[in-house]
């Protein structure tokens, strides 16, 4: 196996390294984020640093890169306060891409794809039609990752959208069966197939699958 020294990773062109240093670190969320400013303009944008927070209450968050240059879903979640989460499924990879073209805050991304904004619940901001999963969400915090200068932004989730024929009994969702897409890097986009799962772990006592019977 070869060996990377943080010496080498320093020396290398910025392209490769940000391409190896994404990629190195496993498979990501891809979701689209969707907002909508004061003025009536929506955005949405790809994200693949969705992470869980907290259950109770739910929660959710994610990477925010420095805002030394105009970031139009910060700009719109801070006025309005909401955003909304929505998995990529495999037919839409190609618009969902594009979402990550710098367009001028006046100009929405739903104009410049064939990603259809979705209004549900009376909430603010569009989900994306035909999105497996979308997630409403209030923003509530965020802090200030000194190291790299990025936000790191809280969101507590108001709504869930999924068809009840992706969760199992206890709660699990399949996300295999939504057909929805993880990211590898910045541009690579895969689709995961389930190999098991597996009941909680105990001291001394056997791993046992959920799946056997």
């Amino acid at each position: 196996m070869d060996r990377y020294t943080l010496q080498d990773l320093i020396e290398m062109p910025s392209r490769y390294r940000a391409n190896l240093i994404n990629s190195c670190t496993g498979y990501k969320s891809c979701n689209l984020l969707a907002t909508k400013g004061k003025n009536g303009i929506t955005n949405v944008a790809i994200f693949n640093s969705i992470i869980h927070i907290g259950s109770n209450p739910p929660m959710l968050g994610f990477i925010l890169r420095p805002t030394t240059v105009p970031r139009n879903t910060y700009k719109n979640l801070k006025e309005t306060g909401f955003f909304t989460v929505n998995q990529v499924h495999k037919d839409q990879i190609t618009d969902a891409h594009h979402t990550a073209a710098k367009y001028d805050e006046n100009i929405s991304e739903f104009e410049k794809t064939n990603l259809e904004p979705e209004y549900l619940d009376d909430f603010y901001p569009p989900y994306v039609q035909n999105s497996p999963i979308q997630i409403g969400c209030k923003y509530v915090n965020e802090y200030h990752i000194v190291e790299n200068d990025t936000l790191l932004i809280i969101g507590a989730i108001q709504h869930i959208h999924l068809d009840n024929k992706l969760l199992h009994n206890d709660g699990w969702v399949q996300l295999d069966k939504a057909e929805t897409v993880s990211c590898i890097g910045l541009d690579g986009y895969a689709l995961p197939h389930l190999l098991n799962r597996f009941q909680y772990p105990k001291p001394d006592k056997s791993t046992q699958s959920l799946f056997e019977k």
